[in-house]
């Protein structure tokens, strides 16, 4: 402890209620011992420590007010005490017991008052107390967040052992390439494999390097389009050395404030058509070119093609229905419902849907396709349920009907259906309005030939049964050509 000279002077003349009030201002609880380590007062600036204190502590030795790990310290306090006056007073921590469980902790000092000048006399013991509790549940919280980093850290861990080990095994070949720079990061062993390199010559290597010059800038459009829409169909390249032909296909995932292109490698031998079925009978090469043309064809057919699955979501669609639909990117019709696009009402997809599972396949089904920025179509749809391993797959052409030429009112009255049955095919493939607005004169002429059917065709009674008078029933004949110019109107 240093002093200065005067302190003597300074302090010299205190009173015992000024020393009191100076002892508990200095801590946030003092206790007043004698010289046998007996409580004979606390002091406290805190009401709950002082009421603890004055009903529990007063008239105890203090050893006996605090735990068992903590009465050595408590030994030492009252020891360092009356053998060292003016020695430095050395702190402890000492814990109470509390009711509710938790210890109160406080880190004590102490030191001995003398009676007199001289140092003669019994005197008291003053242990100084500084309470802890918010720095332990300060360091408690300090302990917690260390052990929730030990947890986040081991977890991370086990997620990056699992994401190297399906990395380093799967037989897929996979590149990591860095969106920014297109220099590849990281390549699995299938992918050094396929690419005939050490990983030293295609880790920091450009993308398009990897690859014929003839394709480069083909590759560095695809992964261009990846990051703008998050995933490409893929293409097809020459390896760079090898010649060998692969199919690349991109996806981004994004990291911290980074985009990274996922580029997968399959080789054309090793790669089965997802919906294209295989020609029987026929050479490799041949069997090749036909799924080759058959791809091609689903991709540029004028007429819209959609795959979906079971439930009617869409799985694939080329580039005339993503035009349909008023979209850009196939990216944005895959895995949405398809009666987002087509049917007029929001039932009619589901009866289209339903027929197409019983039947196996419906054609020339008149609808709407609804663009995605207001704009509709008038489109005719033939579909198929297709077996594709274990799973279904519903396929759908849609074609637009808007542009072609409507028929005129004579070529409508001879294409109208003659019986009921023919009716009845078009419903589905006709609106309802259009399909009564249309046989109103079947209707007509069915009711008539009955009406004369029962009446031994007598027409004065089918044109009473009909509630017609007889020169509106010979009109209605001579109209559908039920009977002769120059029949006789009187007949009865």
């Amino acid at each position: 402890m240093v002093r200065t000279k005067d302190a003597k002077f300074s302090l010299g003349g205190l009173d015992a209620k000024a020393v009191t009030r100076l002892v508990g201002a200095a801590s946030d609880v003092a206790l007043v011992l004698d010289d046998e380590g007996t409580i004979i007062e606390v002091l406290a600036q805190r009401e709950e420590l002082g009421a603890r204190g004055n009903r529990e502590w007063l008239g105890r030795p203090w050893v006996q007010t605090v735990t068992i790990e903590s009465r050595q310290k408590v030994e030492a306090l009252l020891r360092d005490a009356q053998l060292a006056i003016d020695a430095a007073a050395r702190w402890r921590q000492v814990n109470h017991p509390g009711k509710d469980g938790d210890d109160l902790p406080l880190l004590y000092s102490a030191m001995r008052v003398v009676q007199d000048d001289a140092g003669r006399g019994k005197g008291r013991i003053v242990a100084f107390g500084r309470d802890l509790r918010e720095s332990v549940a300060l360091q408690r919280r300090l302990v917690e967040s260390q052990q929730a980093m030990e947890r986040d850290y081991w977890r991370y861990r086990e997620a990056e052992t699992r994401y190297r080990h399906l990395f380093e095994t799967t037989a897929e070949a996979v590149l990591i390439v860095d969106g920014s720079t297109q220099k590849v990061l990281e390549a699995n062993p299938a992918a050094r494999a396929l690419c005939g390199a050490r990983r030293a010559r295609l880790v920091g290597a450009p993308l398009a390097s990897l690859f014929e010059p003839v394709h480069a800038e083909r590759l560095q459009n695809l992964v261009a389009a990846a990051r703008t829409v998050g995933r490409q169909d893929a293409l097809r390249a020459r390896l760079a050395g090898s010649g060998d032909e692969v199919s690349v296909s991109a996806s981004v995932f994004r990291q911290d404030d980074a985009a990274f292109v996922l580029v997968r490698l399959a080789s054309v031998r090793q790669e089965a058509p997802a919906l294209a079925p295989r020609l029987r009978g026929t050479a490799p090469s041949a069997e090749a070119d036909a799924d080759a043309m058959l791809q091609a064809y689903l991709r540029n057919s004028p007429d819209g093609l959609v795959f979906c699955d079971a439930g009617g979501r869409v799985l694939m669609a080329n580039r005339a229905f993503v035009g349909l639909a008023q979209l850009t990117a196939e990216e944005q019709v895959r895995g949405q419902p398809l009666d987002r696009w087509v049917g007029r009402t929001g039932v009619e997809m589901g009866v289209l849907i339903a027929t197409l599972r019983q039947r196996g396949s419906v054609g020339l089904f008149v609808t709407l396709v609804r663009g995605e920025y207001g704009g509709s179509a008038e489109v005719e749809i033939s579909a198929a349920a297709l077996n594709v391993g274990e799973d279904t797959v519903l396929a759908f052409a849609v074609r637009d009907i808007e542009r072609r030429m409507k028929p005129d009112a004579k070529a409508a009255s001879l294409a109208m259906p003659r019986s009921a049955a023919e009716l009845t095919e078009l419903v589905g493939r006709t609106p309802l309005k259009a399909i009564v607005s249309e046989t109103t004169d079947l209707i007509e002429q069915l009711c008539i030939q009955t009406a004369l059917g029962m009446t031994g065709d007598n027409r004065a009674s089918a044109a009473l049964l009909l509630g017609l008078s007889r020169q509106s029933l010979y009109v209605k004949l001579r109209r559908y050509g039920m009977v002769s110019a120059g029949a006789d109107e009187d007949e009865s």
